[in-house]
């Protein structure tokens, strides 16, 4: 297979991209790694799901962004998603490159930054080169080694030794243009016993064919907490591969927040690796699966510290034809004792045709340890619908208080208010109601 066949971009055209945005020569010499390593690699292989049918080959071309000063200039689908001063703390990406991004006095002041990773790179080499690529390797499969090379935009937020950011931080990344590449990545640095949660929403506009190859790495440094809130709400024509991977140190915590909103094919990979002693995982994720999409999730925590703690929660709801598929693995490593690893997959079908595959995994190498999982997969219970009937309230909407209270677990336990109302409306309208 020759780089041509992957992408449309040679190395020759990916240096002379990368010194075009006057990047640091050692990032240059990272993408033309990662895009020659990309022309050996096999696409990952999914559980059950043959991604090597679907077309993942049109990435479109790099399109420089044009910037905007205020919140008004900024697309209607995005503006939308703000309120208020949450604009103080924001990052915005449209198609290829970042188009706004701010940070309030108050957290510069505390030595936090917030801004696209392009800039990053240029401008705080010293806290990227160490962390960028090592938490999700290029040679992990070829999508992995393509947005190595030909990432644009993205977030980058570290946050300063003891140093606790109370209020989230947003980014929005939107794809518009079909003809633009459009591949963010986002690194968190979250330095020794800091704190801060970190929210984003993805967005796509217009009914062209375009594929989001996006990556996710976290650094959550001795007694550090960080909370990831994400939303993924592309439309029928955009297909999603997202890599999400976190490691974290003595006493540190992740604590993943997944909405899976999407309206096409969809693949995600959401894994910590608890390398420090006393770390936890939390994850949360919700999924609704309409039309004929064809979905595949998967939830990882692997332990290498002692006394780490890992807790799984997903939730799908498919209608029509949609068919998911909803892994959970846990994986304890020798030496890991005292470990405790939970976890809990279900899937609600509302209709002969709908489908979801759940399939806990446990992989135990370490004999004191703690370790369970619990799997469903079913269709609305009749008799539920019928005794809600019978108390006056009509079948639609006896089944929308059903499907609600099936993913009310996952909804309820989400600590920021305003996400839980932006999962509910895109629920309801996911579900048509």
């Amino acid at each position: 297979m020759t780089l041509q066949t992957i992408l449309p971009l040679n190395l020759e055209a990916l240096k002379s991209l990368s010194q075009q945005k006057n990047e640091p020569a050692w990032l240059t010499e990272n993408r033309l790694k990662a895009l020659e390593l990309a022309s050996k690699l096999e696409l990952p292989k999914p559980e059950k799901t043959k991604i090597d049918k679907w077309d993942l080959s049109d990435y479109g071309t790099y399109q420089a962004p044009v910037k905007v000063s205020t919140l008004e200039e900024l697309p209607t689908l995005i503006s939308a998603l703000v309120e208020g001063n949450e604009s103080d703390n924001l990052i915005v990406q449209k198609d290829s490159g970042a188009i706004f991004s701010s940070l309030s006095d108050e957290l510069k002041a505390q030595g936090v930054i917030f801004t696209d990773l392009e800039t990053a790179a240029r401008e705080h080499e010293e806290l990227v080169k160490p962390y960028l690529t090592t938490v999700v390797a290029p040679d992990e499969h070829q999508l992995t080694a393509l947005n190595a090379a030909m990432w644009n935009g993205g977030a980058f937020l570290y946050v300063p030794k003891n140093v606790e950011v109370n209020i989230p931080v947003q980014a929005i990344f939107l794809t518009e243009n079909a003809g633009a590449t459009f591949a963010p990545r986002i690194l968190v640095v979250a330095d020794t016993n800091s704190s801060v949660t970190y929210v984003d929403n993805y967005i796509s506009a217009g009914d062209d064919v375009r594929v989001h190859n996006g990556v996710v790495e976290i650094v959550a440094k001795a007694g550090a907490k960080v909370r990831y809130a994400t939303v993924h709400q592309f439309g029928g024509s955009t297909t999603d591969m997202s890599y999400r991977r976190a490691i974290t140190e003595n006493d540190a915590s992740i604590e993943w927040i997944i909405g899976e909103m999407n309206d096409g094919n969809t693949v995600t990979d959401t894994a910590t690796v608890l390398k420090g002693n006393g770390s936890t995982s939390d994850a949360k994720i919700i999924a609704v699966g309409s039309g004929s999409q064809r979905l595949n999730y998967t939830t990882k925590a692997v332990h290498f510290g002692k006394d780490t703690t890992s807790q799984m929660i997903t939730r799908a709801v498919m209608r029509e034809s949609a068919n998911a598929i909803i892994n959970g693995i846990t994986k304890i490593e020798h030496g890991a004792t005292r470990s405790n690893g939970e976890q809990t997959e279900k899937v609600l079908m509302l209709s002969p045709k709908a489908r979801g595959d759940a399939n806990p995994i446990l992989l135990i190498d370490e004999d004191d340890v703690m370790a369970g999982h619990a799997a469903s997969v079913g269709q609305v219970n009749p008799e539920q619908v019928h005794y809600l009937m019978s108390r006056g309230i009509t079948r639609p909407e006896a089944e929308r208080l059903i499907i609600y209270g099936f993913l009310a677990p996952v909804v309820s336990d989400i600590p920021l208010e305003r996400l839980q109302t932006r999962l509910q409306e895109l629920v309801e309208r996911k579900l048509g109601q």
